[in-house]
Formats: structure tokens, sequence, C-alpha cells
């Protein structure tokens, strides 16, 4: 069979490089395979473009850049919040080129309310983050609050995220581009065809983790659930992550869990 490849898409406004050392950790536990951590236009290595208004066109974006590449399907996807509903529209419009998706800490229209979607108490900083002039160290040290429940920012990695805002910014326009994407996805109520694993954080202090277990309730798919780490579950807890994608994976991508499991290596 063909090497396995897997694309890691991120979340809004955010970029490959915000991967960190999970990206290389991904590598590692899959030696064989291609991993390619793609940029959605108006991130990362992408940020002079503007932003798709939709998440179609975020798909279609995805699959015209990995065209550009020479990466060719069929795909695994390893996606976080937008970045999962993109995987999840891109699994539904071309089955074809997919072969299973895991999403992580995402929400999606009709599962659930928006106030599950996107906890109230975060709107205002959310509009602050992409509205308001502040300086790379503070928007970070202001994402890192928001979706890390780590008991204190590590200094390389906020110095890591200041240095990729400071060289890619994301302009305001198109952090608003994306929200509006993100707020007008209709996920499909029938399972994609491509098997899919859910993980979830349930202290995820950004999304209600009720939104992958109501994901899982409608399309019965695999669902673990962490029940410390914050939204950014591959910074949190990365070998957590990794153990259920292999446990996923040797059961054929197909197993159904709700169980609330941990790691020696989680928070």
């Amino acid at each position: 069979r063909p090497m396995d490849t897997w694309i890691l898409l991120r979340g809004l406004t955010r970029e490959a490089a915000h991967w960190g050392r999970f990206a290389h950790d991904f590598q590692n536990a899959w030696p064989q395979a291609q991993v390619v951590a793609l940029d959605l236009p108006g991130n990362g290595q992408l940020h002079a473009r503007p932003s798709p208004l939709s998440v179609q066109g975020m798909v279609a974006a995805c699959r015209a850049e990995l065209s550009r590449q020479g990466v060719r399907p069929p795909y695994r996807l390893f996606a976080m919040s937008l970045g999962a509903m993109v995987a999840t529209e891109w699994a539904r419009v071309a089955p074809a080129d997919i072969l299973g998706c895991v999403l992580v800490n995402t929400s999606l229209r009709p599962f659930s309310p928006f106030f599950h979607r996107l906890r109230p108490r975060n709107y205002a900083a959310l509009l602050g983050l992409a509205l308001l002039p502040r300086s790379p160290e503070a928007i970070e040290r202001r994402v890192w609050r928001l979706t890390s429940n780590r008991p204190a920012p590590h200094s390389a990695v906020i110095g890591d995220w200041v240095a990729a805002r400071a060289q890619r910014p994301v302009s305001a326009v198109n952090a608003l581009r994306q929200l509006l994407a993100a707020a007008h996805y209709q996920a499909p109520t029938v399972a994609p065809r491509p098997p899919v694993l859910l993980l979830a954080s349930q202290n995820d202090r950004l999304v209600d983790s009720r939104c992958s277990q109501a994901i899982t309730r409608s399309w019965h798919c695999a669902l673990a659930l962490h029940p410390h780490a914050g939204h950014d579950l591959p910074l949190d807890a990365p070998q957590w992550v990794l153990e259920q994608v292999q446990q996923w994976l040797r059961q054929g991508s197909t197993a159904q869990s709700t169980d609330v499991t941990t790691s020696k290596n989680s928070l």
C-alpha cells in the first residue's frame, strides 16, 4: 500500500508553526508516513491571501494547495477547531480523498447550541484579539490563557508563537472572515463516509466538550475525552493524543468509545 499521508490542520488564525513539537512527535509516531502541516489561506505562509468566507472555500483552497505541492490523495486528516470543520466538509464533498479524520475539540452546527460551541465568556476576548491593536506577545499570552490549562506559559512556546505572529501576521479582516466562516458552517447530520475519531477536553474553556459528545451520538463514531487539558489538546497532552490515534488505527478506525482516559503525560 502507498505510504500514508497525514494532513495537519490548525484552527482559527493559527498556522503550521503553532503545532510546535507536536508535529515532530507526530512524525516520529508514524515514521513511514508523510506528514504535512498545511496552512489555511490567510494564515502562516498564506497570510497575505484572503481567507475564504466559507468552510467550503477553505476545502477547495486546501485541495488546490496540496495539488500545487504535489501531495496526492488519499489523506488522513488530523484537525482541530476550525480545521476540524474543514476536515468534516472535505470528507463530505470528496470522500475518495480521505482515509480517516481525527477531529480535536471541534463544534459543529446543528449538533450543539451556540453557547456550547463557543463559551459566552470568551466572546469579548476573541473580538478584542481580532480587532484591537496589541503587541504580538500580549496577543499570544492571551491565546495561551484561552486555550491551555497548563499552570504557566512555557517561555519557549510563547516565544515561538510571538515570532510566528511577527513574521506572518494574520490581518483583522482575515480573522473576521474566518470567524464568519466558522459561525455559518453547517455540518452533515449523517456521518461522513471516512471513519472519524473525536478527541475532546472535558475542561476546554473555549469550546464545551458536550459538542463532541453530541456529534458522536449522531455519527456513532469513536470518541475519547481528556479530563484536564485545555482547548489546545496537542499542546497540553500530546502523548495522550498520539496514543488515542494509535489505538484507533489499530482497531481499524471503527472503534467507538466514550470513556474518559488519561495518561501519565496528561496535565
